[in-house]
C-alpha cells in the first residue's frame, strides 16, 4: 500500500513535519500489509502551485506531486494554522488538484498551532474541504499546539488516528476515481444538476 504525507510547513526544523512524521510511522505500524511512505513537502512547491493558477497547468515537480496523491491508497494531511484556518499554501495545493482525484480516498486530517484555542480548525475548516472533495475522512483528526508536545494525550490521538486509517486503508486499498459513462467518455457524477435556467425555462412552458 502506499501512504502519501502533504505537510505544510514552512520552517526547518517544523513541527507540522514532525506531527506528519509521528503519523506516518504510527500508521506503518498498524497497517496489515506493507506501507510504502511517500512525503509531499508544500514548500518546495510554492512557486509552482502559484504559477499552476496562473498558466494552467503544473510544472514538473508540483506535476509529480498531484501523481503520488492521486495515486495513493491513504494520505495524511497536515497544515499550521494561520489566521484561525489552514495556511493558504495548503488551500492552494488541493485548489489545483482534479476534484475527483481524492473520491472515496482515506485522509487522516491534522494540525499544528501555537495554542490550543485553535484546535476546532479541524472541524471547521480542514474536515469540511475534504468532505468536499468526497474523501474518506477519519473519525479522529489530530491537533498539536505548542504545549502538547510530550504531553500526555497526544501520543494516544496519533495511535488512534493511525489505527483509523491503517483500517480504512485496508478495506478501501482498490483505486477508486470518476464513474465512466456508458460511452467511456467522461465521467458523471451521483447527482445531475440542472442549471437553473433550464429550470424557469420548463417553469414557465407548463
Amino acid at each position: 500500500m502506499k501512504l502519501v504525507v502533504v505537510s505544510a510547513g514552512l520552517s526547518v526544523p517544523s513541527s507540522t513535519r514532525l506531527l506528519a512524521d509521528r503519523l506516518a510511522t504510527a500508521t506503518a505500524g498498524r497497517a496489515s500489509a506493507e506501507v510504502g511512505v511517500e512525503v509531499v513537502e508544500l514548500r518546495d512547491l510554492a512557486v509552482e502551485i502559484a504559477h499552476n493558477f496562473t498558466n494552467g497547468f503544473p510544472g514538473r515537480k508540483l506535476a509529480s506531486a498531484l501523481a503520488s496523491v492521486t495515486a495513493a491508497d491513504g494520505l495524511i494531511v497536515v497544515t499550521p494554522v494561520f489566521s484561525a484556518s489552514y495556511s493558504g499554501l495548503f488551500k492552494s495545493f488541493f485548489d489545483v488538484i482534479d476534484p475527483d482525484a481524492l473520491a472515496g480516498k482515506p485522509v487522516l486530517i491534522a494540525a499544528t498551532g501555537g495554542s490550543a484555542r485553535h484546535s476546532l480548525v479541524l472541524e471547521h475548516a480542514l474536515r469540511p474541504l475534504f468532505s468536499y472533495l468526497r474523501a474518506v475522512v477519519v473519525p479522529t483528526a489530530v491537533y498539536a499546539a505548542s504545549e502538547d508536545w510530550g504531553a500526555e494525550g497526544l501520543p494516544e490521538r496519533i495511535e488512534r488516528a493511525a489505527g483509523e486509517l491503517a483500517t480504512l486503508m485496508s478495506g478501501l486499498s482498490t483505486p477508486s476515481g470518476p464513474v465512466q459513462t456508458e460511452q467511456g467518455k467522461g465521467t458523471k457524477d451521483e447527482f445531475t444538476v440542472v442549471p437553473f435556467a433550464d429550470q424557469l425555462a420548463a417553469l414557465a412552458a407548463r
